[in-house]
Formats: structure tokens, sequence, C-alpha cells
């Protein structure tokens, strides 16, 4: 009966075998992968012009809606007035309680407290001064009606509270960014009305993380919608070997 035996090449060959495989299934689905990223289009164009970081501008005037929530003080104090931290409803109103109720969704702050002073001018209230009330609103706690969008290949899709300080950086790190995300093939969609020209700028996600490149860095506002495409999630060998 005639016993093989393996000599030391061999030996090393068969430990060396395996891995090499494996590094060689691990490059194929790295070129899948680039492969997959050439295949999906890059939308949107550059727009300099737009607010960006270092370039940011301020926000139109705040206007109230639903489901803000509004902190009221009058001068002098009126009896008839219990609360003084009321929410916008949905119908747009907010309950003054006995002084009843205010319509206030499309409103600017200032425009606010005019109507609720002429609200309290027009009802009969048990400790009516002459003199005309002085009314103060404020925003409780900022803004909770002012969202902006990341969808697509992230980790937390959805809306975000809208700061008015937040840029496409601050916005994909807040979703954040998953092993088969394209940041690179990323674009920010802003809405228009109806019939407008569609706006759809491109980012340049490469420059802004390595080169610090604020260009397509833009300043988000309320409404915008920002896309990250994505490729095939990594299988289970790729993310063993560290790939995913």
């Amino acid at each position: 009966m005639t016993a093989w035996t393996l000599t030391g090449c061999e030996r090393q060959l068969r430990m060396l075998l395996p891995g090499a495989l494996l590094l060689l299934v691990a490059g194929c689905q790295g070129l899948g992968s680039k492969h997959a990223a050439n295949r999906i289009p890059q939308y949107g164009c550059i727009d300099p012009n737009q607010p960006r970081e270092l370039q940011m501008v301020s926000l139109p005037t705040y206007v109230v809606e639903p489901p803000d929530e509004l902190d009221i003080a009058i001068r002098p104090a009126i009896t008839d007035l219990t609360l003084t931290t009321v929410p916008v409803q949905a119908d747009g109103t907010i309950d003054l309680g006995f002084l009843g109720d205010v319509y206030v969704a499309g409103l600017t702050l200032p425009q606010v407290e005019e109507k609720i002073a002429l609200q309290i001018a027009t009802q009969p209230t048990k400790a009516k001064s002459n003199r005309p009330p002085q009314v103060s609103v404020r925003l409780v706690n900022g803004s909770a009606s002012k969202f902006y969008y990341v969808m697509g290949t992230v980790t937390s899709q959805g809306r975000f509270p809208s700061t008015g300080n937040d840029t496409v950086l601050d916005a994909l790190m807040a979703a954040g960014l998953r092993t088969n995300s394209m940041p690179e093939k990323a674009y920010l969609v802003r809405p228009h009305p109806a019939g407008g020209p569609d706006q759809v700028l491109k980012i340049d996600w490469f420059g802004i993380k390595d080169r610090g490149d604020t260009l397509t860095n833009y300043q988000v506002f309320p409404g915008d919608r920002i896309i990250v495409p994505g490729g095939k999630p990594p299988g289970l060998l790729s993310t063993l070997l560290g790939g995913g």
C-alpha cells in the first residue's frame, strides 16, 4: 500500500490557497461595485451662485405653520387668558381660551402679534385696559414645522429639523452613510411652484470631504431633498474581509 505524503511546499500551498481564493472573490466584488457606480447616472449641475458653506444667507422671515408652538405674553395681563404657551393646531388656529380661536397659519410672528391684539381689543374682558394691549409672540424651542429630507441609501432616511445653518455635509452626517452608499452620486433637489423649472444641484462629495471644497456644500433650506443613490449591499464574505 502506497502512503502519500505532502512536501513542505505542498502544505504551504494548501494553506495559502483558501486565502487567495477569498481575496480573488473580494476583488471581483470590488470591481462589481465600481461597475455598478459607473452605471448610475450623475444628476444635476453645479451652480456657483447658490448659498453654501462660508457664503450662507439668512432664511426668509419665519412663517408660522402647524405644529409650531408659540409663547404669548400680553401687557397688561388679561385674566381671561390662562394659557401662555399654545400649539398651532392642524386647522391653523391657536386656542386662546375665553378669548376665542385665532387663525395664524401662514403669518409671520409680528403679524400673529397684531392679530392677537385685535382679537383682544374686540372681546369684552373683565379687566380691559384703556390702553391697547401689547402682545409678544415667540417660537418655543425653535421651529417645529420646517424640515429638509434625506432619502436613498443612508442609515436614517427621513426628515430632519431645519435650523437655517445646515449644509449638505451636515445633512449627510446626520442621516449617516452606509457601506453601499454612493455619496459621489448624490444630488440636491429644491422644491419649486408647479410649472416652474426643476432645480437639481450636483454634489461633489469627494471635493467636500477630501479637499474641503465648499462649492457644492450647499446651504440646505426647508423643503430641500437630498438623494443618495446606492449599490448592491455587500455580501457576507466581503463584510468578513473588511470590504463592508
